[in-house]
């Protein structure tokens, strides 16, 4: 008794767990004990534990001190103690990665596997198939077929588990225990059905024609095993993704039919499917979506809680699909299980209509004290969709969000809230007031920085453009007095933006800046001083240029030019055009875009990212004939022109320098009996351009990229910057041997034809986000501007529209003017950038939809009038 209290008080004080300071050197000197005879099963089985609960937790454990172990376990094959022996068997299975010579067991597990004792069958084939060599594997073949078709369940489920692990490495001796299989198939037992099943799906995978015959058998046989139907029913629906199939395929049928099952599992497993595939439509989900509702009412909780699940992703692309469940999902919101509720709530604001919307923010509001902050961010993540969706429901979100803003919660939760205001303000013109109104509040009591500095760049961007700016000042000088460094120098910068949008509030401002140059801080200093300075010449051009818009240079490309710049001492002053300008760093690129990706965000602490462009400009300098073309204006993104099947696979990359373009084309070889030599790319130059020279791939084996140049001057004429090019990949042909790739010594010319590559306005303009477009609209001032308007009559909405204008002339969309607002006919799109030569590039489009198509009214401004004259004809 007083044995069982100690037992309890440690569990309580959380020291039960009496492997807890375990060190490896002490159990492995223990595990010596298993030589001694005769063998204490009780001792050994608790050495033996600890051994394996060492080897599990990640402890690594050398091969020599590994093979000792092992040897002096396998002396316990001489008890017959059945926990014991199990214990053996886990052991072997365990070691035999880490232990040498572990194939000497061999026949002590043979003898186990065909032994009469069943509790040690199963384990010891398990255990006998992890030390056996591939090359050993037809030593066991006949045993192994003999085990598949035991009568005993756990015998037939472990030799079929162990073929599926063991057909990895030896697929052709597994696939001739087809026969064993199929009759295994047949077993009563649940399990070996399921495991059988398995393993012939295993043995024909990469043969389609025999997987759709092995589903059409076994979906017209009475399987006993529902593990099985759902194993049938994940092939049939892999089988209908490869075909591109929908509803027509006989698979879909066999995968509707199991919607009438017996097994719940098996229902389920048939709704997800269906709702899992791709080219489904409504009618196609409606059988399961009235599944998955009445599992909503289930009394289990899983069934619940898998049903609302998959409820919540059907109302991601179908959410009039779900609407029929809006009654069931509203009973679940007050459910004892919070993960049911939440996925409940987010469903229901994804399916709701507007007039449902303040309903569902009283029910979410009594239960969201009770969840978690996981569970919260899921639920801001809803409202964020719904405010988007619902615009005129924001003073109702708007209001909720604030509340939530309030209450206790970590980071990550009030990060989220903030992106959704801050979303919704950009998206929503007629929210911004009431956000900014929110946002001024919590920043008075904000204890994280980068929330804080984050709302006060928005109010500097956002606050000045109001009707009354001049009341969000307070807020942003009270953080100036109370907050820390960081917060500071945020608040100085967009105190500097109120001065330099509001010509009334530019004295108080710059009074207020005066009182910041005695802060502590030095970065506060600086920038306080600096925008002094800038607001006091009162000129628009340098307060746009300077604190509205700011410089947007590479700084790795600005260190590289300024430390060229005092290497060769000029009497000039120093060129900010030479700087290339900012672009998306490598650590936010995504490469191939995959979906779902989100690009990493974090800022590096100790160096600046270097952005692709600069690392080309790197590249291109370590090629001599390519390094004094001058800096580096824009790379584009790589242009397949070849087929990524055919021979040869090549990408083209277009690099522009100021009078200069440099073609270059990453090339692979993807024949293994050809070696290429002195690789080019000929290139028929467009009117206007010349070919001055090509740089050649003096070696191209077997799929290892390559890469060649084609060096292209620009035409002299200013407006002629577009054309397009012939490309013929030239190269020497030597054959070689496959297996060893050695090449021939005589070889011989040959070509392949390219798709030609074009060379449009994008190429000669950089994109540059202007913050504050209205005020960059009038530095640059009406002295080059060109209007005209143009009839864009294969158009049918605005959305295509904006997005054929900036494909055509590389801009970027400023201020989201690239998102139309929902049942508008008329938008107008404001694009900005820099021109080939360090030359600013404005415009304006204002579109209009009518019935024949959309109108485009397109005002061009630029510092140099050929450029306006290209960008005024790029769309026409």
């Amino acid at each position: 008794m007083l044995s069982l209290k100690r037992d309890k008080k440690e569990e309580e004080d959380g020291g039960g767990n009496p492997f807890n300071n375990l060190e490896k050197s002490t159990v492995l000197q223990e595990a010596r004990t298993f030589n001694e005879t005769p063998i204490n099963p009780r001792k050994c089985g608790n050495i033996l534990t600890k051994v394996l609960y060492i080897i599990n937790q990640g402890e690594s454990i050398g091969q020599t001190e590994a093979t000792e172990a092992f040897f002096a376990m396998t002396k316990l094959f001489q008890s017959k103690d059945p926990i014991l022996r199990r214990l053996v068997y886990l052991g072997i299975k365990e070691m035999s990665k880490i232990a040498q010579d572990v194939i000497i067991v061999t026949s002590s597990l043979m003898k186990d596997m065909t032994g009469k004792e069943d509790q040690f069958r199963g384990p010891a084939i398990r255990a006998l198939c992890s030390v056996t060599d591939h090359s050993m594997l037809q030593s066991i073949e006949r045993y192994m077929k003999q085990a598949i078709v035991d009568k005993v369940p756990a015998v037939s489920s472990a030799a079929l588990v162990s073929a599926l692990h063991l057909g990895k490495g030896s697929q052709e001796v597994i696939k001739r225990w087809v026969n064993e299989a199929q009759e295994a198939v047949n077993s009563d037992n649940v399990m070996v059905q399921f495991h059988a099943l398995g393993l012939l799906y295993h043995i024909r995978k990469t043969d389609k024609l025999a997987v759709n015959k092995l589903v059409s058998k076994f979906s017209k046989q009475s399987l006993k095993s529902p593990y099985a139907y759902c194993l049938l029913i994940r092939i049939a629906a892999k089988l209908i993704e490869e075909e591109d199939a929908g509803s027509e395929s006989p698979m879909f049928d066999f995968i509707e039919s199991c919607l009438r099952h017996k097994s719940e599992m098996v229902i389920y497993e048939a709704a997800h499917a269906i709702v899992q595939l791709k080219n489904t439509t409504a009618k196609d989900l409606a059988p399961a979506v009235s599944v998955l509702q009445l599992f909503c009412s289930s009394p289990k909780p899983t069934l619940r809680f898998a049903a609302v699940r998959t409820l919540n992703k059907v109302a991601i692309k179908h959410p009039a699909a779900v609407t029929a469940c809006n009654l069931d999902l509203e009973n679940l919101i007050t459910d004892v299980n919070r993960s049911i509720a939440t996925l409940a709530i987010t469903t229901l604001l994804k399916t709701g209509n507007e007039s449902s919307v303040d309903r569902l923010m009283k029910q979410i509001s009594t239960f969201m004290s009770e969840i978690s902050d996981e569970f919260k961010i899921v639920v801001v993540q809803a409202i964020r969709s719904l405010c988007s969706k619902f615009p005129r429901k924001h003073n109702v979100l708007m209001t909720f969000l604030a509340q939530m803003l309030r209450d206790e919660g970590g980071f990550d939760y009030k990060k989220e809230i903030v992106d959704c205001i801050i979303t919704t303000i950009e998206d929503n013109v007629e929210a911004k007031e009431a956000g900014l109104a929110h946002l001024c509040e919590f920043i008075e009591d904000c204890e994280h920085t980068v929330l804080a500095t984050k709302i006060l760049h928005l109010l500097g961007r956002e606050g000045p453009r109001t009707p009354s700016p001049s009341k969000y000042i307070r807020f942003i000088y009270n953080r100036v007095i109370l907050e820390n460094a960081a917060v500071r120098a945020a608040a100085v910068s967009a105190i500097a933006k109120f001065g330099a949008h509001c010509d009334d509030l530019l004295n108080s401002c710059v009074v207020l800046l005066e009182r910041c140059q005695l802060d502590t801080d030095d970065e506060v200093r600086d920038r306080a001083t600096f925008y002094v300075n800038v607001l006091k010449q009162k000129q628009k051009a340098l307060s746009s240029a300077y604190i509205l818009n700011g410089l947007q240079v590479s700084v790795v490309g600005l260190e590289r030019a300024l430390h060229q710049y005092t290497l060769e001492p000029s009497e000039a002053p120093f060129d900010l055009k030479s700087v290339p300008l900012a672009t998306q760093p490598i650590a936010e690129q995504k490469v191939r875009d995959v979906p779902g990706e989100v690009p990493s965000s974090k800022p590096t602490q100790d160096k600046v990212a270097a952005s692709r462009q600069d690392v080309y400009q790197e590249q291109l300098a370590q090629v001599p004939e390519l390094a004094n073309l001058g800096a580096l204006f824009k790379s584009s993104s790589p242009v397949e022109v070849t087929e990524s099947e055919t021979e040869y696979y090549v990408q083209c990359i277009k690099h522009t320098f100021n009078n200069y373009i440099v073609f270059q084309f990453d090339c692979t070889n993807t024949l293994n009996d050809q070696q290429l030599e002195r690789v080019t790319v000929e290139m028929e130059p467009a009117e206007g351009f010349e070919v001055i020279k090509y740089i050649p791939c003096p070696l191209l084996t077997y799929n290892k990229p390559g890469t060649t140049y084609t060096l292209v001057r620009l035409p002299s004429e200013p407006t002629q910057v577009t054309g397009t090019f012939a490309c013929v990949l030239k190269f020497l042909v030597k054959d070689c041997d496959p297996q060893t790739g050695e090449p021939d010594e005589d070889g011989y010319d040959d070509e392949y034809v390219l798709e030609d590559v074009e060379v449009s306005v994008a190429d000669h303009v950089q994109k540059v986000m202007k913050p504050n477009f209205a005020a960059s609209w009038e530095e640059v001032g009406p002295e080059n501007e060109l209007e005209d308007t143009y009839a864009l009559s294969n158009m049918s909405t605005l959305e295509e529209a904006i997005t054929n204008i900036i494909q055509y002339i590389g801009l970027q969309p400023c201020e989201r003017s690239d998102k139309v607002p929902e049942g508008k006919s008329a938008h107008t799109l404001y694009l900005a950038g820099v021109f080939r030569g360090g030359h600013d590039a404005l415009v304006r489009a204002k579109l209009a939809l009518d019935t024949s198509g959309v109108t485009m009214q397109l005002t061009v401004r630029s510092t140099d009038p050929h450029v306006s004259e290209v960008l005024a004809t790029a769309v026409a």
